[in-house]
């Protein structure tokens, strides 16, 4: 804030250029939402990373079933809209409002504005447009050139789909994607598996790897009730009991040949912009004799219509590696950020997310893609000051 300045004039100068962004994305074909403050937590329990699930203000509720207040805006949209008369069509929605996150050094509650889009099928010009009206934010607040980094997990996704590997492994290497180091760990474990898990759980992990899978997560759910656990970390219950099941099913999976590995290792080096990295995989899968041609094809076309809405996609930083801290993305993923580095943190981010609605308890998938702007990093950016974390 400039010496001398009043507050109040400040503080509306900031609000008016959020509602302008959100404004913008209105006029876009983004119906402005106000989903409630106060939301069931089992799905962001479930869904969201472990990073949002450790920052959550959880509140008791008096029927069983806890309360938080609001830790993103992505679910609550998913889930008004699926209690709309439009669930399973195509809609496009924005905000502006409060999300609320425990934070070492800055408020719980601070500003997000963001657009969901739900139901399109031309998935690669919904991405595109998902990054141009992403850019839209920070040169809103005065910064026309972001760093842009990109990645897709539907790549990843697609490699260990062809690659030879059980199916309890492709659901956890797909799962800790966004966690490197427990990828690696999950490598090394594949490569060479270690004794699974403390001696006490031996003879409980052995009896569950090969019990039906209901009834064992029935009974492990009840153990942990008994016990009065709710949540673990961050984690309910049926979490808890899923990952326990997971360590049995783990234990009895066959070993993953080194050439394997190798290969995976060889798939997260490589980057550079979106060009270079497709003609990269392209050579990879050619050499293994792998079918990544869909996957390829999606990336190659959203970066075409990239470049086609006058976005550098050279300057693009793209990596296989690359992925962000919340479970539910199955596609492109993306972070704006000050090339400066004069804030912490990502400006803007986020994605693609179609297995969301099916986990929400849909019948079936409906394709997504959204992203969330972080106001107070952008005000911070103008202001020259850090920013909160």
């Amino acid at each position: 804030m400039v010496p001398g300045e009043d507050m109040s004039v400040s503080t509306t100068a900031k609000d008016a250029r959020a509602e302008a962004l959100a404004a913008t994305y209105a006029r876009a074909g983004y119906d402005r939402v106000e989903p409630a403050i106060l939301q069931p937590a089992e799905p962001f329990l479930a869904l969201s990373g472990e990073d949002i699930r450790r920052r959550m203000y959880l509140i008791p509720d008096s029927g069983g079933d806890d309360l938080c207040l609001r830790p993103d805006l992505t679910i609550p949209v998913a889930l008004d809209y699926l209690a709309s008369p439009a669930a399973g069509r195509p809609a496009r929605f924005s905000y502006l409002g409060p999300v609320f996150r425990q934070r070492p050094s800055a408020s719980g509650e601070f500003l997000q504005a963001g657009i969901e889009s739900f139901g399109r099928l031309d998935k690669a010009e919904a991405d595109a447009e998902a990054v141009a009206l992403a850019l839209e934010a920070t040169a809103r607040y005065g910064l026309t050139g972001p760093a842009l980094r990109m990645g897709d997990i539907g790549l990843f996704a697609a490699l260990i789909e062809a690659l030879d590997l059980p199916p309890v492994w492709r659901r956890r290497l797909a799962k800790d994607f966004t966690r490197q180091s427990v990828l690696a760990d999950d490598l090394s474990r594949l490569t060479a598996p270690p004794a699974n898990g403390p001696p006490e759980y031996q003879g409980v992990l052995a009896a569950l790897a090969n019990s039906d899978p209901k009834a064992a997560r029935a009974l492990v759910t009840d153990l942990l009730s008994i016990a009065g656990i709710t949540t673990v970390g961050g984690r309910s219950v049926g979490a808890i009991a899923a990952r326990f099941l997971e360590q049995a099913e783990l234990g009895a999976s066959a070993t993953l040949p080194a050439e394997t590995r190798d290969l995976i290792g060889r798939f997260f080096a490589i980057a550079g912009d979106p060009s270079a990295a497709a003609a990269a995989l392209r050579r990879l899968a050619t050499d293994a004799r792998l079918d990544l041609a869909a996957a390829l094809d999606t990336l190659e076309q959203r970066t075409a219509l990239l470049a086609r809405a006058g976005v550098d996609v050279a300057a693009i930083r793209f990596a296989t590696a690359f992925g962000r801290g919340l479970d539910y993305y199955t596609g492109v993923v993306f972070e704006l950020h000050d090339p400066q580095g004069r804030v912490d943190g990502q400006l803007v981010a986020g994605g693609r997310y179609d297995g969301l609605f099916a986990r929400l308890g849909h019948d079936t998938p409906i394709p997504a893609v959204g992203f969330a702007v972080w106001i107070d990093r952008l005000v911070a950016l103008g202001e020259g000051a850090g920013a909160a974390r």
